[in-house]
């Protein structure tokens, strides 16, 4: 694709559940700040300052926009990454709300990690959920009573997906209880599962999107009145005086300040904004080459007997095992022929290695910038290397 121009032949980038390649339109737009309006948001009043705000409420909306949500009942923030997002609500809530914390088994170190020291600091259980094959929970066999639950939309060991994540919303809530979802793997490719999501909270990364390195926080804003905001300085404030303040997002249309504490990424905003626009773009075409690599190269490695594939079915992000031979070792093989793949436990450890006691893992993941002649050649070169 033409957008990743920058991408030499012979280099075949198999790593976007880390970070996808950024498309020359973001790359073009993160420049256009830096040269043209680098300036202060939401602080100044020069010609560079509004274009700059401008931009930046433009990608607020078109997040909200790209989940179908309403602004009435959401607000968007920026923050670092998911995992910052996930421990800046948790760490803000006020005590004596849940009666539990529950993650789920297949959860990143950020939920899982997260929720552990929630579970510590407010004195309350924390309960670990079993996922389905299939990446759904069988609510039935879970009480969510006054419990926060946090949970991904999305594995990055196979993309399994919270097929039922609807459901789980519903029952939680009815249960009185708070839901926060990880959606890092699921908006690039995935995104319609979390269209119209009654969750209190998703949290998600710019870099996992086509975007810059940026996380990004959807909150609704019935949940404000659960936080007490400590991580707080500039930005976040009306006024001062010596022993008080007043938060700006005592103003509806200020409520993203709650979470926006400090000098903002405003390059990195507006690049996202033009990040999305772009996934919109997508054609009919692009989605079916991404599909049809994916696929084929899932029947590679399914038909192979020394891989043990952990995916059940094909999807973007897929790990697996050679039967004696060491991942990390498979991995730098790959590397000397310019195949860039992730290995280890991709921040999964509670599952893949004490549950599932896999060794460990290499994954391929890759996005809109694949080509047949990458799958060509991971192909050839894994023939070759498992003989």
């Amino acid at each position: 694709m033409e957008d990743f121009g920058y991408l030499r032949d012979g280099d075949v980038y198999l790593d976007s559940a880390c970070q996808s390649l950024r498309p020359q339109p973001v790359i073009d737009a993160l420049n256009r700040y830096y040269t043209e309006h680098n300036s202060c948001g939401e602080r100044v009043k020069y010609a560079w300052g509004r274009k700059t705000d401008e931009l930046v409420e433009e990608t607020r909306a078109a997040i909200l926009k790209y989940l179908k949500l309403k602004n009435k009942d959401y607000s968007v923030s920026f923050t670092l990454n998911t995992t910052y997002g996930i421990n800046l609500l948790l760490q803000q809530f006020k005590d004596g709300i849940f009666k539990k914390v529950m993650t789920s088994d297949i959860e990143h170190n950020s939920p899982f990690l997260a929720t552990m020291t929630f579970a510590k600091r407010q004195s309350i259980p924390r309960e670990v959920m079993v996922r389905e094959r299939d990446g759904s929970i069988n609510i039935d066999n879970y009480d969510f009573s006054k419990a926060l639950v946090v949970v991904n939309a999305a594995s990055n060991i196979d993309g399994r997906k919270l097929l039922n994540i609807k459901d789980i919303i519903k029952k939680v809530h009815k249960q009185g209880g708070v839901i926060i979802i990880d959606a890092a793997q699921a908006l690039a490719h995935s995104s319609d599962i979390l269209e119209k999501t009654e969750a209190d909270a998703i949290c998600s990364s710019a870099h996992k999107m086509y975007g810059p390195s940026l996380g990004v926080m959807i909150v609704r804003r019935d949940l404000f009145n659960k936080i007490e905001t400590s991580f707080i300085g500039g930005g976040m404030v009306d006024d001062v005086e010596k022993e008080s303040y007043q938060l700006s997002a005592e103003s509806p249309n200020h409520a993203y300040t709650k979470f926006e504490s400090g000098l903002q990424a405003w390059g990195e905003i507006v690049a996202f904004g033009e990040a999305i626009k772009w996934l919109e773009k997508r054609s009919k075409a692009d989605k079916q080459n991404l599909e049809a690599c994916t696929q084929r190269l899932f029947d590679f490695l399914k038909s192979q007997p020394k891989v043990h594939l952990i995916n059940e079915e094909p999807n973007p992000t897929m790990s697996f095992y050679v039967e004696g031979l060491d991942s990390h070792m498979l991995g730098a093989a790959l590397s000397n022929e310019g195949i860039m793949a992730r290995t280890g436990y991709f921040c999964v450890h509670y599952y893949l290695d004490h549950i599932m006691h896999y060794p460990p893992l290499i994954r391929f993941s890759f996005g809109y910038h694949i080509r047949p002649s990458d799958i060509d050649k991971t192909i050839k070169i894994l023939e070759r290397i498992l003989g």
